[in-house]
């Protein structure tokens, strides 16, 4: 198989996104160690649970919105868990499976963080782009995930491929 090298201009995208998020996760850990003492990963569980039903989701499912595998979130699970953020809870019909749930102290502080979350992202992406400008930055992104997770043309990966992606259990979202 020949190799496909990147053009010139696509060496230089590469390396202004590279770049970027390299620069943009850096100043959002920043801030969020400053405002939580956490990182951008603790606050993204938060931030999950925050927008699930009941404030609770199955730890496969929260591994694959967190695009981390099982092990990396069982860690954090525990750190946020010993800090009364995140309380675990057994599934009554698959003993394999657990939930984590956010809790009122973890709410507290994911709504007393998030201001400055915001401004954050908000001072160091959408203040520098047009209208249309936010627009193709979601039309790329939104390529990359399509390309990278599969859809409707392109098989999903398997859990070889994406270490969080699992077999769900029987075990649904309701106790």
């Amino acid at each position: 198989m020949k190799t496909r090298w990147l053009t010139p201009k696509e060496q230089r995208a590469w390396r202004a996104y590279i770049a970027a998020t390299h620069l943009l996760e850096d100043a959002i850990d920043r801030q969020l160690q400053q405002d939580a003492g956490m990182p951008h990963l603790y606050y993204s569980i938060l931030a999950n649970l925050s927008e699930a039903p009941e404030r609770k989701l199955r730890m496969t499912d929260l591994a694959e919105k967190s695009k981390i595998t099982r092990s990396r979130l069982t860690y954090a699970v525990t750190r946020l868990e010993k800090d009364g953020l995140i309380r675990r809870e057994d599934c009554q019909w698959d003993k394999r499976s657990s939930f984590a749930l956010l809790t009122d102290e973890g709410m507290a502080v994911l709504e007393r963080t998030a201001p400055g979350h915001v401004e954050t992202v908000r001072a160091a992406v959408f203040d520098h782009l047009s209208a249309e400008q936010v627009g193709q930055l979601e039309e790329i992104g939104s390529a990359i995930v399509r390309a990278l997770e599969g859809d409707a043309t392109t098989p999903r990966p398997t859990s070889d491929e994406v270490p969080w992606r699992r077999r769900s259990s029987p075990c649904s979202g309701s106790s």
